[in-house]
Order: structure tokens, then sequence, then C-alpha cells
């Protein structure tokens, strides 16, 4: 009988791993299933599954992990049961490369490999020679 215990418990472990990759801590996971928000039960089996297929609770949150990294890099949302989707690829998913732009005064700038100077592209789409100091210029992330 202890084991069934023990057995639950690698399950609420893996299943709260889940939440916490959603940014829910345990309080508000306790809150939510009181409220019905969250259902609790939907995700015991899939985390049973889970750590079956992974071997270990260690390895089940791992992926768990890695599958939370890649889909919210890519505002993509995701449940236990996409562990399983992407499990043979689980090595190649990488989070999405954050990808900053230069621009100063709000105008977007280019380097030139050739010449080996930034320049800043006016509102006329001319290109012209940046000649202010490197510290100026603002990285902005793209937005996609």
């Amino acid at each position: 009988m202890p084991k069934k215990k023990q057995k639950e418990t690698d399950i609420q472990k893996v299943v709260n791993h889940y939440f916490a990759t959603k940014g829910l801590s345990l309080d508000e996971i306790k809150d939510s299933a009181k409220k019905r928000k969250i259902i609790y039960s939907r995700y015991t089996r899939p985390a049973k599954e889970l750590i079956e297929l992974a071997g270990s609770i260690k390895k089940a949150e791992q992926a768990i992990t890695i599958v939370a990294d890649w889909a919210k890099s890519r505002n993509l949302d995701y449940a236990i049961e996409t562990v399983f989707k992407k499990w043979l690829e689980l090595d190649k998913l990488k989070p999405k490369e954050i990808i900053k732009k230069p621009y100063y005064r709000n105008q977007p700038m280019v380097w030139s490999q050739t010449r080996k100077k930034w320049f800043v592209i006016d509102d006329n789409g001319d290109w012209l020679e940046f000649a202010d100091k490197e510290d100026k210029i603002e990285w902005r992330q793209e937005n996609k």
C-alpha cells in the first residue's frame, strides 16, 4: 500500500512542475482547483504516463521544461500531452532566438561589412553615415 501513496506524490510532483512552467505557484494551483478553474485530476493520467515514458520524475520534469521553453518562445500554448508529441525531437527543441535590431533615434540601422561602418536609414530610405557614439545605438527586440 505505501508504494501507491508514493506513486501519487510522484504524479503530483510532475503535475505541479507542469503548472510551475505555466507560472502558477502551489498555492495558486490549490486555489484554482478549489474554484474549479483547474480540474487537477485531468492532468494525473498524462503525468503518470510521462513518468513511465521518461523513466523517472526528474527526466519527466526536464522534458516538460524543454517543451515549455520551446513553446513559450514561440507564443504557443502547451499541455503535458505536448511532451508526448515532441518526445522524439526533445533533443532538438530549442527556444526561439531573440533577435534584436539596432535603432538610432527611432530610425533603423544597418552595418556595412564592406565599409565597416554603421548607417542610419531615414524615412526616405536614404543611408546616412552614423556619426554618433556606439552607446547611443538602441537595440530592440523585433515583434513577430
